[in-house]
């Protein structure tokens, strides 16, 4: 994954890294402070951040996620 190091990643290729969904994302973002940069209309993502949040447990599963949809 030498190829993404680095550079901006958009929604689908970060959607794709982590194996989810757009809708889980744009939660995760709003919800859960996914870390993420806005530029113009368009979401960003620094694979290394995204890395960091993960591990510090920014991603996990909280009960209150399944009843909001």
């Amino acid at each position: 994954m030498a190829e993404i190091d680095g550079r901006w990643l958009s929604v689908d290729e970060i959607c794709k890294y982590l194996g989810i969904g757009k809708d889980t994302v744009y939660k995760w973002i709003d919800k859960h402070g996914m870390p993420a940069h806005r530029m113009g209309r368009l979401w960003k993502f620094k694979k290394d951040q995204v890395d960091a949040w993960v591990e510090a447990g920014g991603a996990a599963f909280h009960i209150t996620d399944e009843k909001e949809d």
